[in-house]
C-alpha cells in the first residue's frame, strides 16, 4: 500500500512540484539515483560527486511521492557526524522524521527496546573505552603492557569481534595479523578471553557486543526479527565499502531476504581494513543481487581539474595484487572534474622535518593573508606523532589551529558554559533577534567581534565561541521560514542534538589531522606532509594488499582538497641529520620530472639526479632562494618590494572581480593574486609572453588573454 504523505502533515506534491523541489539541481546520474526507488540499488560514488546529496534527495523524493513511509525507512552510516549531517539534510528537505543513524546507534536502540522481552532484566552498562578493561585483563594474566600496547590490543579485540571471532576461534583465523602489543597468537587469544571475563565480572558490554547481541536476538527470536522487519521496509547504507562482516550480518537480518536496499560506496576509499572493513560486500553486490541497478557517480564537484587529475593518476598507477583481481576494483572510478581550472599542485622537498613544518606554516600564512579562511586549510599526516612539529610551526607563525582527535568541541568549558547560558536565556528570551542575543550572551564569556591578537588558550576560547556565533547565523538563514523564525529555543535544541552526535560547528583554525580521520571532510587547501618512504607507505605495509591500502589513503588525502594542494617531504629527520630519506613511491608520476616505475631503486636514483641538476629559484630583488610556490610564481620574496605599478595590479584585480561576479565563481578561480602580481611585474606584450607565466594555462589564455593584455598595455 502506498504511503500517504498527508498522514504525516507533509504537502502532497504533484509530479511537477516534486521535479522542481526535490530533483532540481541534480545531474543525470544523481537524478537516476533519486528516482530509482524500488529494488536493490548500488551507487558507486567517487569522492566529491555528491553522493550524500543524491541519497538524501532519493529519500525525500520517495517520501514526498508516497513510495516511502518516513517512519519505516532506516538510513545507516559509520560516524555520528555523518549521521547528523544526513539528518540535517533530510530535515531541510522536509523529511526530518526519517531515521539516520550509525550501525551501532541503530543496534543499541533496538537492543534497549528488546532486551527486557528477549533476555530479561536490566541491560548491562555500556563500556565506551576499552583501555582500562584491557589493562585489567593483562594484569590478570601477568602480561607486561604499556599504553601503546594496550591501544594495539584493544584494536585487535575490536577486529576479532567485528570479524565474528571468539577467543576460541581467534588463533586459527588470525595467522596473518602479526603480533599486536608484542603478543603471539596464543597469548592474544588468552587476553581476548580475559577481557571478556573482566567485562562479565563488571556487568559491561562494549560497542561490538551491542552488534553481536542484537544479531543473536534477531537470529534466535523470530518474533523480534518479524517486529524489526515490519518496522523497517527500506534501508539505505552509506560508505558501504567500510561494512564489516558483523555489520553485514546484521543488515541481512534486518532485511530478512528482502531486497529493498540502496548501498553507496567507493572501493577506492577503503582505508579501514585494519578494523575489519572490507569492500567485498560492495564489489559483490551486483552478483548477489542480479537485478540490481548500478549507478556510477563520477562528476567531481569538489576539486579542480588539477587535483582530480592527480587523484586519477595515482589510482591508475597502482600495481596488481590483492583486490586488483576483482574486475570492479581493478578499474577504479575515474573522476571527471566539473570545476574551473585552478592552481597547479605544489611539490616541496625540505632538508628536515623542522624545515618542512616551517615551510608549510609559511605557505599557510600566505594563503590566510590572501583571503583563505584558516578553517578551510588542513595539514594531513600519516601518523598522529607527526602533528607536534606543525603545532609548533603554526604557533610560531601566529596561526591558530585545531587538532582533530583532540579535546571534543562540546567538552570544552567555554562551550559548556555557553550552552548553559543559552538554555537559561531560552526560558525568558523575548523577541530580540537571535544573532544579537547570542552575541550578547557570548560576549560575557569572552567573545568579541575581532579575533584576539594573542594565541594559546585565549585564542582557542575565542575560536570556540566564534564558531557558536557563526552557527547561530547560519541556522537563522537556513531554518527560518515566513511562518516560524528560528529562536534561541531552537538553537539550544540543535546544540543538544549536535552534542550527542559530536557534530561540532566549524572552528576558525587550521585543521591538523591524520589521513584516516580526514575521511569525509574537505577543505579549500590541503597540505599532505611527511610523504617519504616509511611514512607513506608506512613501514609495516609489507604486502601488496597493505601497500595498496596506503595508496588509497593518499588518494583520500588528495581528494579532500578543493583548490590548493601541496605535497611535501624531508630528506632527513633532524636538522643536520643524514639525508637518507626518499620521497614516497606514490609520488612517482605525480610530481614534475618523475615517472612511474616498478622498482624503488632506479626510480629514486633518477629522482635524486634530477634534484642535483635542478637550479633553485632565486629572488630577482635580493637573490635569496625562494622557498614557497607563491614566491616562485612572482619571482621574488614575499617581503621584497614589488616591481610593478600598484595601479596596474589594482586594475587587474578590479577586472578579475567583474569576471568572477559575472561567472558566479570565487575570484581566485579566474586568477590568483600571485598570478596577477606575476602578470603586473612581467608586463607581457603578447599572448606568447602571457602564456609563459605560471598560473596562465591554455584555457585561461583563451578566455582571458586579450582582456589582460589590453589592461597591461593601457597602463
Amino acid at each position: 500500500m502506498m504511503y500517504d504523505p498527508r498522514q504525516a502533515g507533509l504537502p502532497v506534491m504533484d509530479e511537477r512540484t516534486a521535479e522542481e523541489r526535490i530533483l532540481a539541481g541534480l545531474d543525470d546520474e544523481q537524478r537516476a539515483v533519486a528516482t530509482t526507488l524500488a529494488g536493490p540499488l548500488c551507487v558507486l560514488a567517487g569522492a566529491g560527486t555528491g553522493k550524500t546529496r543524491a541519497i538524501t534527495h532519493r529519500i525525500a523524493y520517495g517520501v514526498h511521492t508516497g513510495v516511502y513511509n518516513p517512519n519505516r525507512l532506516l538510513a545507516v552510516t559509520f560516524t555520528a557526524r555523518a549521521a547528523a549531517e544526513m539528518r540535517t539534510r533530510l530535515r531541510d528537505l522536509g523529511v526530518g522524521t526519517v531515521q539516520a543513524r550509525t550501525f551501532h546507534a541503530a543496534a543499541l536502540r533496538q537492543l534497549q527496546y528488546f532486551w527486557p522481552h528477549a533476555v530479561g532484566g536490566q541491560l548491562p552498562g555500556l563500556l565506551e573505552h576499552k583501555a582500562q578493561v584491557i589493562a585489567e585483563a593483562a594484569r590478570r594474566l601477568r602480561l607486561p603492557t604499556d599504553r601503546a600496547a594496550i591501544r594495539d590490543l584493544a584494536a585487535e579485540v575490536e577486529w576479532a569481534k567485528v570479524s565474528m571471532l571468539t577467543p576460541e576461534t581467534y588463533v586459527g583465523k588470525a595467522e596473518d595479523r602479526g603480533e599486536p602489543g608484542g603478543l603471539d597468537k596464543l597469548a592474544m587469544g588468552r587476553l581476548f578471553q580475559s577481557y571478556e571475563d573482566v567485562k562479565a565480572d563488571r556487568n559491561l558490554i562494549d560497542f561490538e557486543d551491542v552488534l553481536l547481541i542484537t544479531v543473536g536476538i534477531l537470529q534466535e527470536d523470530p518474533r523480534v526479527a518479524a517486529t524489526v522487519r515490519e518496522q523497517y521496509r527500506h534501508f539505505v547504507v552509506d560508505e558501504y565499502q567500510d561494512v564489516s562482516p558483523l555489520q553485514q550480518r546484521m543488515l541481512d537480518l534486518w532485511l530478512g531476504g528482502r531486497d529493498e536496499l540502496c548501498v553507496v560506496g567507493d572501493a577506492s576509499q577503503t582505508i579501514y581494513s585494519f578494523t575489519g572493513a572490507t569492500p567485498r560486500h560492495l564489489l559483490d553486490f551486483p552478483a548477489r543481487y542480479p537485478k540490481a541497478n548500478v549507478v556510477k557517480l563520477v562528476r567531481d564537484y569538489r576539486s579542480t581539474p588539477q587535483v582530480v587529475g592527480l587523484a586519477n593518476t595515482l589510482l591508475k598507477s597502482r600495481r596488481s595484487g590483492g583486490l586488483a583481481a576483482d574486475a570492479l576494483w581493478s578499474a577504479p572510478l575515474e573522476l571527471r572534474a566539473q570545476r574551473a581550472s585552478g592552481p597547479l599542485p605544489e611539490f616541496l622537498e625540505c632538508s628536515d622535518d623542522e624545515a618542512e613544518a616551517a615551510a608549510v606554516a609559511g605557505r599557510i600564512k600566505i594563503l590566510i593573508d590572501h583571503g583563505t579562511q584558516a578553517s578551510e586549510i588542513a595539514v594531513l599526516f600519516r601518523t598522529n606523532g607527526q602533528s607536534e612539529a606543525y603545532e609548533r610551526a603554526l604557533a610560531s607563525a601566529g596561526v591558530g589551529y585545531q587538532l582533530r582527535g583532540g579535546e571534543r568541541f562540546f567538552a570544552r568549558k567555554e562551550v559548556r558554559d555557553a550552552i548553559l547560558q543559552l538554555r537559561a536565556a531560552s526560558r525568558s528570551a523575548e523577541d530580540e533577534p537571535l544573532g544579537q542575543l547570542v552575541r550578547d550572551i557570548l560576549a560575557n564569556l569572552g567573545w568579541q567581534a575581532e579575533a584576539p591578537k594573542s594565541g594559546g588558550a585565549v585564542r582557542e576560547r575565542w575560536e570556540s565561541l566564534a564558531a557558536l556565533v557563526a552557527l547561530a547565523d547560519d541556522l537563522v538563514t537556513s531554518r527560518s521560514t515566513p511562518e516560524h523564525a528560528f529562536t534561541v529555543v531552537d538553537l539550544v535544541a540543535e546544540l543538544q542534538e549536535r552534542a550527542s552526535a559530536q557534530h561540532a560547528p566549524t572552528v576558525q583554525g587550521v585543521t591538523l589531522a591524520s589521513l584516516h580521520s580526514a575521511k569525509g571532510l574537505e577543505w579549500d587547501a590541503v597540505f599532505l606532509v611527511g610523504l617519504s618512504e616509511g611514512l607513506m607507505p608506512i613501514s609495516f605495509a609489507d604486502t601488496a594488499e597493505t601497500v595498496d591500502e596506503e595508496r588509497r589513503l593518499l588518494y583520500v588525502g588528495i581528494t579532500r582538497a578543493r583548490e590548493f594542494l601541496n605535497f611535501s617531504w624531508s630528506t632527513a629527520r633532524t636538522p643536520g641529520g643524514r639525508a637518507n630519506r626518499r620521497p614516497s613511491r606514490f609520488l612517482d608520476g605525480l610530481r614534475p620530472g618523475s615517472a612511474a616505475g616498478t622498482a624503488a631503486g632506479p626510480r629514486m636514483a633518477t629522482t635524486r639526479k634530477a634534484r642535483k641538476t635542478a637550479a633553485p629559484s632565486v629572488c630577482r630583488v635580493c637573490g635569496k632562494v625562494l622557498t614557497t610556490g607563491a614566491e616562485r610564481k612572482i619571482g621574488r620574496c614575499s617581503t621584497c618590494p614589488a616591481g610593478y605599478d600598484e595601479a596596474v595590479f589594482e586594475e587587474l584585480r578590479a577586472w578579475r572581480l567583474g569576471e568572477a561576479t559575472s561567472a558566479e565563481v570565487p575570484a581566485f578561480v579566474v586568477f590568483t593574486d600571485a598570478t596577477l602580481m606575476a602578470i603586473a611585474e612581467a608586463a607581457p606584450k603578447d599572448l606568447a609572453e602571457l602564456a609563459a607565466l605560471p598560473g596562465v594555462g591554455p584555457s585561461k589564455l583563451e578566455r582571458y588573454g586579450e582582456a589582460v593584455l589590453e589592461i597591461v598595455a593601457s597602463a
